[in-house]
């Protein structure tokens, strides 16, 4: 007698923005339909942007449907979950059309311009009871996976010492500069959030130094092409934050955890942009990563994945808006110390 039919639920996601972000989404979303088809769900994507003839072209490209007219086309076209690909100040209100509807919503971060502008943001969630995942891909990546399993697990000990750094390869357009609130809150925004996930603790200091020795249209928009910061944790613990944008060698980001009982390296492989200067050593002798997108790029998908099955209530939120307003605290301080010159504490709200 025949089996019946596996039972299929279909899951459709509606992506606001396809600019080089969006289409990033796009394609990973696309990438993710076999794997949850052989879950029993139908997962589809329904896209939208102002600029339609190219939104049309991603859309054929990936076996997605374009919806005009935004993102309440979207939302009235009966998606299950919004993406949100767009620019850092459309993100308020995109956020809040998601929680009205009363779908779970994926923002890529930050959540808003500033914390202070942010602030609103996570009391309407609260008060509407809305789900918000926010993209930290980082927190996907099977190397930092790996460095919190081994550090929950005690196999390091306690940390004594952390020291992470995000090298591009090159600088991005001096317009995205002038608008992207600097390199902390641009790239090391990144290294915040994952010291706080990964260790459970919280900065509270910060002390910031940077310089500019590449392209003077840097400085010029306020912006500086290398930075780091030191920062110290509610227990002591102390580490190192570096960005630069001038990682000729490679796209570059890795995190060192040091502690009492052992050491570990995320992002050290054949692919790591660096060589060693020592006699008869060939490692690393992979071809380098040339930008994020190819660093992380499992990591996105798996961001993604992740957001289908936060819609589909299998899981817990991986990133919460208070999460990614937490690591944009701490950058808006190092942002404030490399204007002054001077540490700045941190007041760090109680977690939920």
């Amino acid at each position: 007698m025949a089996q019946p039919a596996t039972p299929i639920r279909t899951v459709t996601l509606g992506l606001v923005g396809v600019g080089r972000i969006g289409v990033m989404h796009a394609r990973n979303i696309a990438a993710l339909v076999p794997a949850f088809a052989k879950r029993g769900i139908d997962l589809r994507l329904a896209l939208t942007d102002v600029a339609e003839e190219h939104a049309r072209g991603v859309a054929a490209e990936v076996g997605a449907e374009f919806v005009p007219g935004g993102a309440p086309g979207l939302i009235g076209h009966g998606v299950d979950g919004l993406v949100i690909a767009t620019g850092t100040q459309t993100h308020p209100e995109l956020i809040r059309a998601g929680v009205d509807a009363g779908i779970p919503v994926f923002c890529e971060k930050p959540v808003a311009g500033s914390v202070a502008d942010s602030l609103p943001i996570l009391a309407y969630i609260a008060e509407k009871g809305g789900t918000v995942q926010i993209g930290h891909q980082r927190r996907f990546d099977a190397g930092y996976l790996e460095a919190k399993r081994s550090f929950d697990a005690g196999e390091i000990g306690w940390i004594h010492s952390l020291r992470a750094m995000t090298g591009d390869m090159f600088p991005p357009s001096i317009e995205f500069l002038a608008t992207s609130g600097g390199l902390f809150r641009d790239c090391s925004v990144h290294d915040f959030d994952i010291l706080r996930w990964l260790t459970g603790g919280e900065i509270v200091e910060v002390y910031a130094r940077g310089s500019n020795n590449g392209d003077p249209a840097i400085g010029e928009v306020g912006d500086v092409d290398t930075a780091l910061a030191v920062v110290t944790f509610d227990d002591g613990t102390v580490g190192t934050v570096s960005a630069t944008r001038y990682n000729g060698a490679g796209h570059d980001v890795r995190l060192e955890v040091q502690g009492s009982k052992s050491s570990v390296m995320v992002g050290l492989d054949e692919k790591t942009a660096l060589r060693s200067t020592e006699p008869d050593v060939a490692f690393p002798a992979g071809e380098t990563h040339k930008t994020f997108a190819e660093r992380f790029d499992a990591a996105y998908r798996a961001e993604l994945g992740a957001f289908v099955e936060l819609v589909l209530g299998e899981r817990e939120n991986p990133c919460t808006p208070e999460d990614a307003v937490a690591a944009s605290r701490v950058a808006d301080a190092a942002q404030e110390s490399l204007e002054t010159g001077a540490p700045v504490r941190i007041e760090v709200p109680a977690r939920a």
